[in-house]
């Protein structure tokens, strides 16, 4: 089940957390509740993606990007990601989680994010999301003159590019014929 309560109360409590740039990175402090472990009692990888998404939130929400989305009446959509986990998180253990833009094309804001504990990475994502309107996607640089920046935003790493092209050849059912 989706946790609204904690995430209501990471939106409402964000204003006790600096503003931050969309080129910034957020860091989220959180703890692995009973809600969050499989049978194993790990956080289950399922969960890491939704704790992804409060680390997304948190950082549009201290950046002012939720408050013009909510303007605009825009949305926010996740396209793909590719998911990485390296060592377990336990019961009741704190973790941070790291959000930061690593870089956009012309449709796609692309995040990397990373549950950090006691400075060893335990899972790291890379995200590609898009801010979409009833016109379907919003380019990157009208979100970004919106946020008012100016070519302070970084431009998209080759590994994050090579990503991207790997995941377009990728063959989808009615592609394939089966």
């Amino acid at each position: 089940m989706y946790p609204y309560l904690r995430i209501t109360k990471m939106l409402l409590t964000r204003r006790y957390r600096p503003e931050l740039r969309v080129a910034d990175t957020g860091v989220l402090r959180l703890r692995v509740w009973p809600g969050d472990i499989d049978i194993f009692g790990e956080m289950n990888n399922g969960r890491h993606l939704t704790m992804m998404d409060f680390g997304r939130f948190d950082l549009a929400a201290r950046s002012g990007l939720l408050k013009d989305a909510r303007k605009k009446s825009w949305g926010f959509a996740v396209a793909g990601a590719s998911v990485r986990f390296r060592h377990r998180l336990k019961l009741f253990q704190k973790y941070e989680l790291h959000s930061e833009v690593v870089g956009y094309d012309e449709k796609w804001i692309y995040f990397h994010q990373q549950t950090i504990r006691r400075g060893r990475i335990h899972s790291a994502a890379l995200v590609r999301a898009a801010i979409t309107s009833k016109d379907g996607i919003v380019n990157p640089e009208e979100v970004w003159k919106t946020l008012g920046h100016k070519g302070d935003l970084p431009c998209l790493p080759h590994w994050v590019k090579a990503w991207a092209e790997a995941d377009e050849l990728r063959p989808w059912q009615e592609e394939t014929g089966t």
